[in-house]
């Protein structure tokens, strides 16, 4: 099922994506969900037959949304601006969070507090269901190092999870202020971690978030810099804001500059 999602005036603008709502309900079978899924194409897509990088983000919900509770990053806004600019060519997937079962679906590993982990399952989702879809419905570029996840909080964690388990798929991460302290697993297990092969990763975080954010986010930073099987692989850049708190105003500020960054840098 597709619907036209409800027009923003900016979407009368030159250059605004065009977004398409692939379903409300697109069925989850490992996890036995439905749940709403959009693509954001360039405004031009249908007029070139040009191939595009795409990034999967989690937390749909947040990422364009005019009735989003907390605000949203502004995704659709960002992606005109970077038309504009010659900079645009990108497909974004927003793929919305499971309300209730969000933490436990975006969680790596059980955790004593929050009970089970989904977060594999969800994983297998995006890469044996969804992406293989995607990448039939559009026109999209092949390749490890044209595809990229992201997302805050613990759609943060979840990509960066997602981002070293299954670096033969993903090579571009964007990861914004991660849960570390949900998968203290994280710390042991990037130790041990072999990439497939040039990975870029653009870690944010702010100094305002919760008192554990920074050094948790330190102490990951310290804990890749000692794996040289990654970083022999690792293309990193590290971005702190000294007033960034955990909200969606923070991160849709640091949105344009992640997504150059990984995807327009050259």
């Amino acid at each position: 099922m597709v619907f036209a999602p409800r027009i923003k005036k900016s979407s009368m603008l030159p250059y605004y994506p065009i977004i398409r709502v692939l379903a409300t309900a697109y069925e989850i079978p490992q996890l036995g969900r439905k749940r709403r899924i959009a693509a954001l194409l360039p405004h031009d897509y249908y007029e070139t037959d040009k191939r595009y990088p795409v990034i999967y983000l989690n937390d749909g919900q947040n990422l364009f949304s005019d009735d989003a509770p907390y605000g949203n990053w502004a995704v659709d806004t960002t992606l005109q601006k970077l038309a504009q600019e010659g900079s645009g060519d990108l497909i974004v997937v927003a793929i919305d969070h499971g309300g209730k079962e969000r933490i436990v679906e975006y969680s790596p590993y059980k955790n004593e507090k929050f009970g089970e982990a989904h977060g594999d399952l969800y994983l297998d989702f995006l890469i044996n269901t969804l992406k293989p879809y995607i990448e039939k419905s559009f026109r999209t570029l092949p390749g490890r190092r044209h595809s990229g996840i992201g997302g805050s909080s613990m759609g943060g964690l979840i990509s960066l999870y997602a981002g070293l388990k299954h670096s033969e798929i993903f090579g571009k991460l964007m990861v914004f202020s991660p849960s570390l302290w949900v998968a203290p697993q994280m710390f042991e297990d990037t130790s041990k971690v072999k990439l497939s092969g040039l990975t870029d990763l653009y870690i944010y975080a702010g100094e305002r978030e919760s008192k554990n954010h920074i050094p948790d986010l330190m102490r990951y930073y310290i804990t890749l810099r000692r794996n040289k099987e990654i970083m022999d692989k690792l293309n990193m850049e590290v971005s702190i804001n000294p007033e960034g708190i955990h909200s969606e105003t923070c991160w849709e500020r640091e949105f344009p500059v992640a997504i150059k960054w990984l995807f327009f840098n050259s």
